[in-house]
């Protein structure tokens, strides 16, 4: 696909058929996002893929877990708050997702089910999990935060669609004992990705993007 149309076209998918990706595709999607840039080319991100049965026993683990009411304990802290536009903006895009699932204000069970759909990795067949080295700091989540990025380009590129998940960044001390990763692997989010199912009414929306000239200050 042509760049533009690329970014353009991409979305956060949120619920997927059960078709899996083949293997050939999936390594071609991490070979096409390996040329991300990183500082002084450290490349720090190290990926756990789920597939085939492993994903489903993580997601049973990390449902149980969220759905037990355990508080989150990510390794790099969620938003204090959203303050102003970036509240306004959040609100937008959450009412726009319940509208489009009938789920109305006052449901709150309704809500918590939807809530619990990250944990249930939206029906995916497949998952990548972004780690970073602890050492590195903010520069090494930065890294990452660019192979996301890439690595979700490359999946649309390939037919494949994707979604990125803080929500899987919230219990990192369970998926470091699942996996035997080492303390200082710190756990940045979650990819989930595989094929659309383009009739769900939840893909029947888009988010908006802010107009250039209310991010963009120009001086000359």
């Amino acid at each position: 696909m042509e760049f533009e149309e690329l970014v353009r076209n991409r979305y956060s998918c949120r619920k997927f058929l059960p078709k899996p990706v083949l293997r050939a595709t999936i390594e071609k999607i991490l070979d096409l996002a390996q040329q991300t840039p990183s500082w002084c080319n450290c490349q720090p991100w190290q990926v756990v893929l789920l597939t085939r049965g492993t994903v489903g026993s993580v997601r049973d683990s990390l449902l149980a877990h969220a759905a037990a009411g355990n508080p989150p304990k990510p390794d790099f802290p969620f938003p204090l708050r959203y303050a102003g536009i970036y509240r306004e903006r959040r609100k937008v895009c959450g009412v726009q997702l319940y509208q489009a699932l009938g789920i109305g204000r006052d449901n709150k069970e309704g809500a918590e089910r939807q809530r619990l759909e990250n944990f249930r990795f939206f029906d995916a067949p497949h998952v990548a999990l972004i780690t970073t080295e602890e050492e590195l700091g903010v520069y090494g989540v930065l890294d990452c935060g660019l192979y996301v990025a890439n690595f979700m380009l490359a999946a649309k590129n390939f037919g494949v669609d994707s979604i990125a998940q803080a929500a899987l960044a919230s219990y990192p001390d369970l998926i470091r004992s699942r996996f035997g990763l080492p303390a200082n692997r710190k756990l940045v989010c979650g990819i989930s990705f595989g094929y659309a199912d383009a009739e769900h009414p939840i893909h029947q929306y888009r988010t908006e993007r802010t107009p250039v000239a209310e991010v963009a200050t120009w001086f000359e």
